[in-house]
């Protein structure tokens, strides 16, 4: 099983207030942050770590880390002394990030399902039994291609607000296999002739879902592509 390692290095402060009991008395100041020196080398390695695990559970929105327990963590992993066994490290840091992303998600869930319930009623508009929808721009006469086929195809892509996030048009159209993408466009491949051109309504579950490839794209969202089927790559 592959290990998965929780360095965090995340420098907290904490504010120190004087109080007098015979007197009022000013605030003391804040201590200065302290300064980080590197030295050499093995200084600059270990604080690059820090930097480089803290920044990648930020993104992940994970923010309620005790910094305490991170050091004492390391320091018991120094003297082979872990309080945690792999199963139970890689479990606990998978359930707090599926948490975390689900709860990222949720809003960009329900936006996209009220999205989805509207536009399925809009005229042309087509669903399928996985939710998958499409509505017919061009209807092609050429074959339709299999899972194991290759295509060429055009295509733009846009969130449910229409903010555009990716597009071939005014570039080379783009070759791939079908087992290759997100499954709104295995299915929908599938269905279409070449020479065809949909637009295809794509719900969370057949997009990405709570993991997206990045931004504009959020974790739960569903995705709006106009797709023109060129050909079937022989």
């Amino acid at each position: 099983m592959q290990k998965i390692f929780l360095i965090v290095l995340l420098g907290l402060s904490t504010g120190v207030f004087a109080q007098g009991t015979a007197k009022k008395t000013a605030p003391a100041k804040k201590p200065a942050p302290p300064v980080i020196t590197m030295k050499n080398a093995s200084d600059s390695f270990s604080y690059a770590i820090g930097l480089s695990i803290a920044n990648f559970y930020r993104e992940q929105g994970i923010t309620n880390i005790n910094t305490n327990l991170v050091v004492k963590a390391m320091n018991d992993a120094k003297l082979n002394k872990p309080k945690l066994n792999e199963a139970e490290i890689n479990n606990c840091i998978m359930t707090v990030i599926q948490k975390t992303r689900e709860e990222k998600s949720a809003p960009n869930r329900k936006a996209s399902e009220a999205f989805l319930e509207k536009n399925k009623s809009q005229p042309g508009v087509v669903t399928t039994a996985s939710g998958l929808q499409y509505q017919v721009i061009t209807n092609g006469t050429g074959p339709r291609p299999a899972l194991t086929d290759q295509v060429k195809v055009h295509y733009s892509g846009t969130l449910i607000d229409g903010t555009p996030f990716e597009s071939s048009v005014g570039r080379e159209p783009i070759v791939f296999g079908l087992t290759g993408v997100i499954q709104g466009w295995v299915e929908a491949l599938q269905l279409m002739h070449v020479g065809s051109k949909w637009r295809l309504f794509i719900p969370p579950h057949l997009a990405y879902g709570d993991n997206p490839p990045g931004p504009p794209i959020q974790p739960g969202s569903a995705l709006i592509f106009e797709v023109e089927l060129l050909e079937i790559v022989k």
